[in-house]
């Protein structure tokens, strides 16, 4: 029964999710005209529920599994690094074809842009304000993690902090610096769209976050998970602010690339790897 539960339970909360998104979606006047074919329909919400379950949800089945042994990144090609946001935009593209693709009733407001946050008439204004949020998220998250470390330790929570780096982040900060680059640019874009162009308008900032913050679990540290979800809230106000994508995804990208070209290789270095032999 436990087994079954692992492996229908993520399936399920997928295709939940994906139906309350078409409900909201309904609610809200934000229906595409495709939809009004049941066809078009399913294949839309079930290109989203599709990468829900794998992206998302799939990681919560093996919570508790009893797995041994950690992930060997080391034998992983570096495309899948990408594979994840590759995952997001088949569901974009998926979505938005089925409900805006061909000719008829598309209206106006149709185009990806338009339904996706992405037309705004500044944009060089908007990465802008993207750089300076960025900058402040940063020192903001940063800091706070750092209050609720001291504060778990003061309460005798030692043994709730990460003694180590999440794997996945140690495989990560080891690839070339251009590949990090290539990922931290790839969250920005391909994250933000998807969770905060796509989801967050339909099914708002609370449930959209949830769904951000799960598709992280897989660092495998709740405690990276706080900082994961801090930055979702702040990303998913700042759309809600300038009613545009860009200064989200410019922050998001800012955020990524400090992280992974600066600060984590620099902890590595200074408190792991040149940490000195007992």
């Amino acid at each position: 029964m436990d087994e079954l539960l692992r492996q229908a339970g993520p399936a399920a909360l997928a295709a939940a999710a994906a139906l309350y998104l078409d409900r909201r979606t309904r609610r809200l006047g934000l229906d595409p005209p495709g939809f009004r074919e049941p066809l078009r329909r399913v294949l839309g919400l079930g290109a989203v529920a599709l990468v829900l379950w794998v992206a998302v949800f799939l990681p919560l089945g093996r919570i508790g599994s009893g797995a041994e042994g950690e992930p060997d990144f080391s034998s992983l090609p570096t495309w899948q690094l990408f594979l994840v946001h590759l995952l997001l935009l088949a569901a974009l593209a998926g979505w938005y074809g089925a409900g805006f693709g061909g000719a008829a009733g598309r209206g106006p407001g149709a185009s990806a842009a338009e339904q996706l946050g992405l037309a705004t008439p500044g944009r060089l204004r908007e990465v802008g304000v993207g750089l300076l949020f960025g900058v402040g998220a940063w020192f903001v998250v940063v800091a706070g993690l750092v209050l609720v470390a001291l504060s778990i330790a003061s309460l005798g929570g030692e043994a709730l902090l990460p003694k180590q780096p999440p794997p996945a982040i140690e495989w990560i900060a080891g690839q070339p610096l251009a590949l990090r680059a290539a990922l931290a640019l790839s969250a920005g874009v391909v994250e933000e769209i998807f969770f905060r162009g796509l989801l967050q308008p339909r099914v708002g900032l609370l449930f959209s976050t949830g769904l951000f913050a799960l598709a992280h679990l897989s660092y495998d540290q709740p405690f990276v998970l706080v900082g994961v979800t801090a930055l979702s809230v702040l990303y998913g106000l700042l759309v809600r602010w300038r009613q545009s994508l860009w200064a989200a995804i410019t922050a998001h990208a800012l955020f990524d690339a400090v992280q992974l070209l600066i600060v984590i290789p620099t902890v590595l270095d200074q408190f792991y790897r040149a940490a000195p032999a007992p």
